[in-house]
């Protein structure tokens, strides 16, 4: 009996919403993509969602709901505080409101969370027990697990790791903060700093553009020097990285790792690894799920 049920991770993003169908072993029995209402407001987005669950749970066999989210969560795991590109997200009682919605149980956490809690199941991170994440994309996410647990501090707002100063006087940020990492490496830095795409970059360097393979090499030092912050404070086993821009990892990792190497003391960094994420764009999806089977206590999936 128990082996037949199944929960439903659900990755919420500004112009897509992701779900899928997991068994308790991370098996993706049926995926499907909706565009993210516009405006997408928060009735709205449930109003989606749950019209996609009634054709995605058709045979009833679905335990819960595990959703990720684009902004903190608090520590209850039940209320989007903030929801970043979402219109008018403030404190909103998403799982409540799924829960009335769809009548399943429902646990909600931060996006970049839900990605280091797949990436630790079936990805990257799995045979660590101390990690963090950094996202890449439009901005900077960031996660943390400690002693195999997701670690989100006392208010649920742990781990926003690309907001970290790096330049007390850089580039303003949308948190407020001036020259956060999220200010050089993001895909807006990128684009402000070059005027190009990340892909247009990486494109460039690889046939030999020395313009771009300067700039690839400046990324990877300006990253590690922000990794070497937290690398101090929180010495992790593996530091993951993901998001779109980790398409062109091996364009800076190497620049990354002796910049960590130049700054970090080995007693620090003893055994780090730095990994490239596995699990892509459905890493958000299958650790929303995660946090749904350890939720309710069904199984591990390990």
């Amino acid at each position: 009996m128990m082996d037949n049920l199944e929960v439903i991770g659900i990755d919420i993003g500004g112009t897509a919403i992701k779900l899928g169908r997991f068994l308790r072993d991370g098996t993706c029995l049926q995926s499907v993509n909706i565009p993210t209402p516009q405006p997408s407001t928060p009735l709205a987005v449930v109003e989606a969602i749950a019209a996609s669950i009634t054709q995605l749970n058709c045979n009833n066999n679905c335990l819960a709901l595990g959703v990720g989210t684009p902004g903190p969560v608090d520590e209850t795991s039940r209320i989007a505080k903030v929801a970043i590109n979402l219109a008018q997200w403030q404190d909103v009682p998403l799982a409540d409101w799924l829960e009335i919605k769809t009548g399943l149980k429902t646990i909600i956490a931060n996006d970049a969370n839900c990605a280091l809690v797949g990436e630790a199941w079936l990805g990257a991170g799995k045979r660590f027990q101390n990690l963090i994440l950094l996202t890449l994309g439009t901005g900077v996410g960031g996660a943390i697990i400690l002693d195999g647990k997701l670690f989100t501090g006392q208010i649920g707002a742990a781990g926003e790791l690309g907001l970290i100063t790096i330049n007390y006087d850089g580039p303003i940020c949308n948190s407020g903060n001036q020259g956060s990492l999220e200010q050089y490496v993001s895909l807006q830095a990128i684009r402000r700093l070059t005027g190009l795409e990340p892909v247009v970059l990486a494109q460039k360097a690889r046939a030999g553009d020395k313009f771009a393979l300067d700039f690839w090499q400046e990324y990877g030092r300006i990253l590690g020097a922000g990794l070497a912050s937290l690398i101090y404070i929180l010495t992790p086993e593996a530091i993951i990285i993901g998001g779109g821009i980790s398409a062109g990892a091996d364009l800076f990792f190497p620049a990354t790792l002796a910049e960590i190497e130049r700054r970090v003391l080995f007693t620090s960094r003893f055994g780090l690894k730095l990994l490239q994420a596995e699990l892509g764009n459905n890493a958000g999806m299958l650790g929303a799920a995660k946090l749904a089977w350890s939720e309710w206590g069904v199984g591990s999936g390990e």
